[in-house]
């Protein structure tokens, strides 16, 4: 099975402009990321795709692979299925540019799912994590997940789902952002119409379950530290310095 890591990297984002450049540890956030993937050995190759000369330069010139977008998308998913259609792989594994601390265990039981899947179910797999801080759960930041009783995504919601009626017995789960798809899944999944579920909550994660695609959901104890905003990134400096 072979097996690639596709990093898109966006350089202007909306709530902190060129986060990709900014200087963690003397090197770059997104040059972190890209040799935090490498450094798993996961990976038969590992890209980073761009719509920024800026940042394609910054990792070539670091000796890294960087492939240049030749149209304009609006998620990393349409970003990476454009780079990846002429390359020979099995699975594709998008990981978020603006997350450095890259989990070798984490994404190591992600791979697993597909080595697992005798019966080829899955087309897509991704990860979550328990939460049980009521502000964590009632955020809309916050991406939470339901699953069957084989872990397979439900639905995706900004809300806090479940619900809590009476009794809170249910286990709520955050999504993490890292998708593994089948190639012809990821192909197939960019050429399919944006739905009204989609638009309304801003998850295209949605549009996999609206068209019937099978989301394998992974536990992990791993939460990741994205930078989103200048203080994540004073809180990965710190982590940096401190060996983490």
């Amino acid at each position: 099975m072979k097996v690639i890591a596709m990093i898109p990297a966006r350089l202007e984002a909306t709530r902190f402009p060129r986060k990709l450049l900014q200087d963690l540890g003397g090197r770059s956030v997104i040059l972190r990321t890209y040799e935090a993937t490498k450094n798993t050995n996961l990976f038969d190759e590992v890209y980073v795709v761009t719509d920024s000369q800026i940042i394609f330069d910054e990792i070539s010139q670091n000796g890294g692979k960087a492939i240049m977008s030749k149209e304009t998308h609006e998620s990393g998913s349409d970003r990476i299925a454009e780079a990846v259609r002429d390359i020979d792989t099995d699975i594709v594994v998008n990981v978020q540019g603006d997350e450095p601390f890259q989990d070798e265990q984490s994404l190591r039981s992600l791979l697993s799912a597909f080595v697992d899947d005798r019966e080829e179910k899955i087309d897509v797999a991704s990860l979550m994590f328990s939460i049980t801080d009521s502000d964590e759960i009632n955020n809309p930041n916050n991406v939470k997940v339901v699953t069957d009783i084989n872990d397979f995504a439900m639905y995706f919601s900004r809300a806090p789902i479940p619900f809590t009626r009476e009794e809170n017995i249910a286990t709520h789960y955050k999504h993490i952002g890292i998708y593994a798809f089948k190639k012809d899944a990821l192909l197939r999944f960019t050429e399919l119409e944006m739905t009204d579920l989609e638009r309304t909550e801003k998850l295209e994660n949605l549009r996999f379950l609206a068209y019937g695609m099978n989301v394998k959901m992974v536990k992990t104890t791993h939460q990741p530290i994205g930078i989103d905003t200048p203080e994540d990134l004073e809180k990965a400096r710190k982590m940096l310095s401190l060996g983490n």
